[in-house]
């Protein structure tokens, strides 16, 4: 008689355990967070670190991925042309835009012409005139190279 009783009792929590498990899972999900004005926020995107994943985790290759993948989602009413037809003062706004994009105010955009081989070469310049460094840049596609 003992056995048995010892055997139900092990049996009764044994069950209890299992179901604890399976409610814990199944419980629910907490009432979204509402703003101050009483509507509810919107679910966190991957893109913005929700679903518990952040850029760079899996390597840094994975988060120049994700970075990439979030700049091409950002423009992407924006269709590429094959043949970008850019002359020296499309040149000169792509460059001043890169310097700002990178957070840089100081440094100048000069001596923007077409080469005779075909390429934009430009300058980028202190703000009292000191070249930094020199690039071309293909009209056609919108390489950009170093040049000397």
């Amino acid at each position: 008689m003992r056995q048995t009783l010892l055997a139900a009792a092990a049996a009764f929590v044994i069950g209890g355990i299992a179901t604890g498990a399976v409610l814990s899972q199944a419980q629910p999900a907490p009432p979204p967070v509402q703003q101050t004005d009483g509507t509810p926020l919107p679910p966190p995107h991957h893109w913005l670190g929700g679903w518990g994943h952040r850029p760079g985790e899996d390597g840094p290759r994975e988060g120049m991925m994700h970075r990439r993948h979030e700049m091409m989602r950002a423009f992407a009413l924006i269709y590429r042309q094959p043949d970008r037809q850019l002359a020296p003062a499309d040149v000169q706004k792509i460059a001043e835009a890169f310097l700002l994009w990178n957070g840089n105010h100081t440094w100048k955009v000069a001596n923007v012409a077409a080469t005779p081989d075909g390429p934009i070469g430009f300058s980028l310049t202190t703000p009292d005139g000191g070249v930094i460094a020199k690039f071309t840049m293909d009209p056609h596609t919108g390489r950009i190279a170093r040049a000397g």
